[in-house]
């Protein structure tokens, strides 16, 4: 697979059939290994190595329903109190993070209503703020540690 704009990570990696497979280490299952999905086991391993972000409040691709219309996230970190944190959304590198993809957070947003918001293809990551009470939206460097969140 392509190498990121994040740490390599040692993943198991195996070959079924035809197709490789990832094992995801918060599942305990193998995936199929696509583009997206190898930009999602690096982002998540690198708040959870890196960023010391806890495994245990961490949802993978939880399905949610917004105005009669359905979605799927990549990735929902919570608080302490299980209160959405950081909504994570993963494209392949091959895919630029644009206005679509912002406008597909923000609807998963509208629903989820998670104050920091990461869109990222592996290569190039935004990472946002919703300060809801300021009513402002902060693009930041990078996303602080988990315990300054």
């Amino acid at each position: 697979m392509q190498p990121l704009n994040l740490p390599p990570y040692p993943f198991q990696i195996f070959k079924e059939g035809e197709k490789y497979k990832i094992l995801d280490p918060i599942r305990k299952k193998r995936l199929v290994l696509t583009p997206e999905e190898w930009v999602r086991q690096h982002i998540v391993m690198y708040l959870i190595k890196e960023k010391s972000f806890p495994s245990g409040l961490l949802k993978m691709e939880t399905g949610i329903k917004h105005n009669q219309r359905f979605g799927r996230t990549d990735a929902l970190f919570l608080n302490r109190d299980g209160n959405p944190l950081v909504l994570i959304e993963c494209k392949a590198p091959d895919v630029k993070i644009n206005a679509e993809t912002f406008h597909q957070v923000a609807r998963y947003n509208s629903a989820i209503e998670s104050p920091y918001v990461i869109m990222t293809n592996g290569l190039e990551h935004m990472v946002i703020h919703l300060a809801i009470q300021e009513r402002r939206i902060l693009s930041l460097t990078d996303l602080p540690d988990y315990k300054y969140l």
